[in-house]
């Protein structure tokens, strides 16, 4: 088929089937995927890969030595960033983690990172809630980063009990949910790298942390984070 007939047949499918954006839910046009190019212009970056000593870091490192930290947009309750993280988690939507990872991978490369970590590591959901949902949104994430500065990604981790959500907990409860529910599955693939691990959203960071401990333990040379989100109110 050539490119004339595959854009008339294109166009033609649009008629019946619209795409939208999964930010905005308006229409996305021709050469746009998943998210139209003014959300993606207008969504609230956090610039933290350009200021090392950034608020996540310095939320973060206290409890963990970290390397460097993270996180593609700032999480605001109703706004874009939540519409995408939903439709990512509970409305079958991996390419918006590939996607998301893409872009920010794309920007961390300009930035000159892509030389800091040895391989990217997502944080694991339980197997029964990945068999339900089909995918892990924090893999989707790590492996559109993987494909944009050329570093390796691997589900070295684990999860061994299956914890209650923590959207509503607060931060003692969230760091007892997850404190000994992570495990290295893969030694190999984490001893003596420099770890990127990533995480769709984080909050308190009690996951993260978790997680973190349990590579740092196991010997991993160090370990940085990033997310497509940080809730900076989270509490």
């Amino acid at each position: 088929m050539n490119s004339f007939a595959k854009d008339v047949l294109e166009d033609f499918v649009s008629l019946f089937y619209p795409r939208y954006c999964l930010a905005c839910h308006e229409g996305l046009v021709k050469g746009e995927e998943t998210i139209c190019s003014l959300c993606m212009l207008e969504l609230p970056r956090t610039q933290y890969h350009l200021d090392v000593k950034n608020a996540l870091y310095k939320r973060v490192n206290g409890r963990i030595p970290l390397r460097f930290a993270f996180s593609f947009f700032l999480f605001r309750r109703g706004g874009k960033v939540q519409n995408l993280l939903h439709s990512l988690k509970y409305s079958n939507h991996p390419e918006i983690g590939v996607t998301l990872g893409e872009v920010y991978g794309h920007e961390l490369l300009q930035a000159q990172y892509d030389q800091k970590f040895s391989v990217i590591v997502p944080v694991p959901l339980h197997p029964s809630r990945r068999r339900k949902r089909g995918y892990n949104q924090s893999e989707e994430f790590a492996r559109g980063l993987s494909q944009s500065l050329n570093v390796p990604f691997t589900d070295a981790l684990a999860r061994t009990a299956k914890t209650e959500t923590q959207t509503r907990k607060t931060k003692l409860k969230r760091w007892q949910n997850v404190s000994e529910v992570f495990r290295v599955k893969e030694e190999d693939q984490i001893i003596n790298r420099d770890i990127l691990l990533v995480d769709d959203v984080i909050t308190t960071g009690a996951t993260i942390e978790a997680c973190a401990q349990v590579l740092l333990k196991e010997g991993c040379s160090s370990v940085s984070i990033a997310s497509i989100a940080y809730a900076a109110e989270g509490k």
